[in-house]
């Protein structure tokens, strides 16, 4: 009996045993706890894998007042930068005619060179040949050399330059003295320089230049600008060091005739530079050269600037 007893005893004491651990155990799950972090998994793009960062830590923040600062620079830039506007040139807006006389070919066309124009209140011979060296160099080849070289330093100047001929041609000739004369007025030019050479004994020497006589209803308006204009290609190539005439001139390299049909019947200032004697050994030296004509180019140069006070 006492056995029977003892075993309903321990019964009821297991039984009641899982009854109370039940209930201690929803009393703890529902008490406070320390609290945890929580981590919140993350893709990382490199890998298209989910993972879980580590830990970091946060820096305090730092206020805007302490924090490190560069100088800053400006960035270089051209854009929408102005530049110096480049000097002007002296001879800009400026248009003058130069005329190289005579043309290569004249000798073989002589019943055109040789037919009378009106040469300004005469008749003259539309052209002539032109002399030579006693070597042969054409007059005309010097002439045409010597204006490609001035038209090159006037344009480098600014000027604009007509030429009343652009070819040194066996098979071309004129033009005609009426239509040089009248050349400079038909293109707007300013004023017209003439070149030639000479042919007279080998012991004369030099250059000198023409201007017109007031002969004419044209040259009334223009001879004393054209004498002007004589008297600073005079001087021009004075400074270069170019002789003048021994022979023509009275040492003052200067000329002024009422027959040449280039002068005439120029509506504008105009003056015609013989600037040497190509049957003297030294002139004919100096046309010829490189050196001599270049000399030559600088004195026309100079000349024509002083002309213009540029």
């Amino acid at each position: 009996m006492r056995s029977l007893l003892r075993a309903l005893t321990v019964m009821v004491a297991v039984t009641l045993a899982g009854t109370v651990l039940p209930s201690m155990a929803d009393q703890t799950s529902t008490s406070p706890a320390a609290p945890t972090a929580v981590r919140t998994p993350t893709t990382d793009p490199r890998t298209s894998l989910t993972t879980s960062p580590a830990p970091t830590r946060t820096p305090p923040a730092t206020k805007a007042s302490e924090a490190p600062t560069e100088p800053t620079r400006p960035i270089p830039t051209t854009r929408g930068t102005k530049r110096a506007p480049a000097p002007a040139l002296p001879l800009r807006s400026i248009t003058i005619a130069l005329d190289p006389g005579h043309q290569l070919g004249n000798h073989n066309y002589p019943r055109e060179t040789n037919r009378l124009v009106d040469a300004g209140g005469l008749q003259k011979a539309c052209n002539t040949t032109g002399t030579a060296t006693d070597s042969g160099v054409p007059e005309a080849t010097v002439n045409f050399l010597l204006a490609q070289g001035i038209r090159s330093r006037l344009q480098a100047l600014g000027a604009d330059i007509k030429m009343t001929r652009n070819t040194n041609s066996e098979g071309v000739w004129g033009p005609c003295v009426d239509a040089r004369g009248r050349f400079a007025s038909h293109v707007g030019a300013s004023f017209m320089v003439s070149l030639h050479a000479d042919g007279a004994g080998s012991a004369d020497r030099g250059f000198h230049v023409i201007a017109p006589t007031r002969s004419n209803a044209r040259t009334t308006d223009t001879s004393a600008r054209s004498l002007r204009l004589a008297k600073s290609l005079r001087d021009g190539l004075t400074n270069v060091g170019i002789p003048r005439s021994n022979y023509t001139g009275v040492g003052t390299g200067l000329n002024v005739r009422s027959d040449l049909g280039t002068l005439n019947l120029s509506g504008v200032p105009v003056a015609m530079i013989e600037i040497g004697n190509m049957r003297n050994s030294g002139d004919a030296q100096r046309m010829t050269s490189t050196s001599g004509r270049a000399r030559y180019v600088t004195g026309v140069v100079r000349g024509i600037r002083m002309f213009l006070g540029r």
